[in-house]
C-alpha cells in the first residue's frame, strides 16, 4: 500500500484547460503533488468522473499502463477511488509538459536547445515505436500531443495520458471507433471515417514533431490566416525549398541544418494523407537518429487540418470524447499556487500485487 500526503498544486476545471473543438468533455481534473514515506515526490491525477466516458477512460489508463516499462512513458505506482473521485499515482515529472514550456510562449524560462529537441524528438518515437510494435496486445495511444508529452529534469520525454488508448491484438488490423482526441493532431481517415490503426498515431507524431522542430502550436489563430497552420506553412516552404526557415528563431541559427530539415521531412512522411505510406514508429526512430535514410520521393503533400475541417463540414460531427489540455492555458503562466491540504490518503500500489 502507498500513503502518501497531497500537497494541492491546482485544480484545473475542463473548460479552462481544454481546447476547443467539437469534443465534448464533463470531466474536471485536479493536478496534485504528493510524497510517498520515503519522500519521494509523486504526481496525484484526480479525475471527478461525472460521466460514463470518465469512467471509461480512467480504467482504460490503469489496464493499458499498469503492465508497461519504458524510460518514456510515465510510470504508474498506483491508484485509488473514493466517492466519485477516481485518483492515479505517476511519478512526478519537474519540466511540466511541452505544451507548457516549449510551446508555452514567455512564460517558461526553459531553454530548449536543439541537441534537447532532439533528444525529446527521439524519446518520444521509441516510447511509440514500443507501444506500437513491442508491447502485447499491441497499444493506440489515440491522443499524441505536447501537452501529453512530459519532461523530467533532464528534459527526457515521458508519453502520458492513457485514458484513450486501445489494444490492438496482433490479429486486428483497425478498428472503427468513435473519434476521439484533439483536432490538429487527428489523421485524416481517423477524423473522418473513425477507421483507427497505429498509422492515427503516427501522423500525430509527426505534427508534434514539426511543432518541437519550429517552436509553434500547430494552430496559431493569432497570426494572419495563411500562416495559421503549420503543416500548410510547412508545406509551403518546402515547395519553395525553404523548408529549413521553419526552424525556430528561438535557436538563433545554432543548429545542425541538415539534421533540421532531415526531421522537418520525416514529419512530412508521418502526415502522409494516406496511412500506409506512412512508416512505422520503429522506423521513424531510426531515420531521426541517423540509422536509416529519408526517402525524399515518398513525400507528398500531407493530409491538412483545413482539408479534414472542409469535409467534416458537410457531414453532422461525430459525437466522441477529447481529453486535451488548452493551449490557452498552456501559455498562461506555469506557476502554480501550492496551498497545503491535510489529506494522507492510501492506494492500491500497482507494484505490490502478485
Amino acid at each position: 500500500m502507498l500513503t502518501v500526503f497531497i500537497r494541492h498544486i491546482s485544480s484545473l476545471d475542463s473548460a479552462a484547460v481544454r481546447p476547443k473543438s467539437s469534443f465534448p468533455t464533463k470531466q474536471t481534473v485536479e493536478i496534485n503533488a504528493g510524497k510517498l514515506n520515503d519522500g519521494t515526490l509523486m504526481a496525484i491525477k484526480v479525475l471527478s468522473a461525472q460521466s460514463e466516458q470518465g469512467v471509461r477512460e480512467f480504467l482504460s489508463e490503469i489496464v493499458t499502463i499498469s503492465g508497461l516499462q519504458h524510460e518514456n512513458l510515465v510510470k504508474l505506482y498506483g491508484c485509488c477511488t473514493e466517492r466519485d473521485q477516481r485518483i492515479l499515482v505517476y511519478g512526478y515529472l519537474e519540466n511540466n509538459s511541452l505544451a507548457r514550456t516549449l510551446l508555452g510562449g514567455r512564460n517558461s524560462n526553459l531553454q530548449f536547445s536543439w541537441k534537447i529537441r532532439t533528444q525529446i524528438c527521439i524519446g518520444v518515437a521509441r516510447g511509440l515505436a514500443f507501444l506500437h510494435e513491442e508491447v502485447e496486445p499491441h497499444i493506440v495511444h489515440r491522443d499524441i500531443k505536447a501537452s501529453n508529452i512530459l519532461l523530467d529534469k533532464d528534459f527526457k520525454p515521458k508519453i502520458s495520458d492513457f485514458g484513450l488508448a486501445k489494444l490492438f491484438p496482433e490479429t486486428i488490423t483497425h478498428v472503427s471507433t468513435r473519434v476521439a482526441g484533439t483536432f490538429g493532431y487527428l489523421a485524416p481517415e481517423y477524423a473522418i471515417r473513425g477507421k483507427l490503426t497505429r498509422k492515427a498515431d503516427i501522423y500525430s507524431f509527426g505534427v508534434l514533431l514539426l511543432e518541437i522542430v519550429s517552436g509553434r502550436p500547430n494552430k496559431n489563430r493569432r497570426l494572419p490566416a495563411e500562416q495559421q497552420n503549420l503543416l500548410e506553412v510547412a508545406w509551403t516552404l518546402y515547395e519553395k525549398g525553404k523548408l529549413v526557415q521553419l526552424v525556430d528563431n528561438a535557436l538563433d541559427g545554432d543548429f545542425d541544418t541538415d539534421e533540421a530539415s532531415r526531421y522537418l521531412k520525416v514529419g512530412f512522411l508521418c502526415t502522409q494523407e494516406l496511412p500506409k505510406n506512412r512508416p512505422s514508429m520503429s522506423t521513424v526512430a531510426k531515420m531521426l537518429e541517423g540509422e536509416a535514410g529519408v526517402d525524399e520521393w515518398a513525400i507528398s503533400k500531407p493530409g491538412l487540418l483545413t482539408d479534414i475541417m472542409t469535409l467534416k463540414s458537410s457531414s453532422s460531427a461525430p459525437h466522441a470524447s477529447s481529453s486535451a489540455t488548452s493551449r490557452t492555458q498552456d501559455k498562461s503562466s506555469s506557476s502554480e499556487s501550492t496551498n497545503m491540504s491535510h489529506a494522507t490518503m492510501t492506494f492500491s500500489s500497482i507494484y505490490d500485487r502478485n
